[in-house]
């Protein structure tokens, strides 16, 4: 979380909601509610509050990347840009902790045992922000679990995303050619870990239902 933030207070800035039509949780902003709380994760979210990466390959591209974009991208199709710079700041760093001297050294393993019965973890992951929150007993028996991963952040913004699509190729029960590829396209930026984020045998599996306004099936386009 940020500076100043306890990570263990969570709760007060996050809420979360489930639709009946997901297994996806849905997380937001509480002081905005929801579904105005709307926000993103990941390597766009972080390259727009970062001064500098660290790394001189990495900070050039990250240079270049603001001259192009200005100072706060927020296309969802600048998610990839900004991943292939976190790429070359993670190789930069690779390269620097593979040449330490102690890179060898056999004392790598932590043991710990419980020390409290509930923690909080927060941390970065290439998809975005990460949160655990654990209970377990006096054994280390997890009795409760709360993780938050960042597809459910990121859920109401690929919602939108998709919903700007089907408002674009979508007219009543016509579709405009390339629909599908668009869907797919916008689902990519986020890098969801869900079965669309994989492809088979080279091509994603595609189905979209179109219904109206009382969810009657008017079509369904498929690949």
């Amino acid at each position: 979380m940020a500076d100043g933030v306890d990570p263990r207070a969570y709760e007060d800035y996050l809420g979360e909601t489930v639709e009946p039509w997901s297994y996806l949780k849905s997380t937001y902003f509480k002081p905005l509610g929801y579904p105005a709380g709307i926000y993103r994760v990941g390597p766009l979210a972080r390259l727009n509050v970062a001064e500098r990466l660290g790394t001189s390959a990495a900070d050039a591209e990250l240079a270049e990347y603001r001259e192009r974009l200005g100072r706060y991208p927020s296309s969802s199709f600048h998610y990839h840009y900004a991943r292939l710079i976190e790429i070359v700041h993670c190789i930069d760093v690779i390269d620097e902790i593979l040449s330490r001297p102690d890179i060898l050294d056999p004392h790598v393993r932590a043991r710990a045992q419980i020390n409290r019965n509930e923690g909080v973890g927060v941390s970065e992951a290439p998809r975005g922000v990460l949160i655990h929150h654990y209970k377990v007993d006096d054994n280390g028996l997890v009795e409760w679990v709360n993780l938050v991963i960042a597809t459910g952040h990121n859920n109401l913004a690929m919602n939108r995303s998709v919903l700007q699509t089907a408002r674009h190729y979508i007219k009543g029960d016509q579709v405009k050619e390339g629909m599908l590829n668009r869907v797919e396209a916008v689902i990519r930026c986020y890098d969801p870990c869900l079965s669309c984020s994989t492809h088979a045998v080279g091509q994603m599996p595609l189905e979209v239902d179109i219904r109206d306004a009382e969810g009657v099936l008017l079509r369904q386009v498929s690949r």
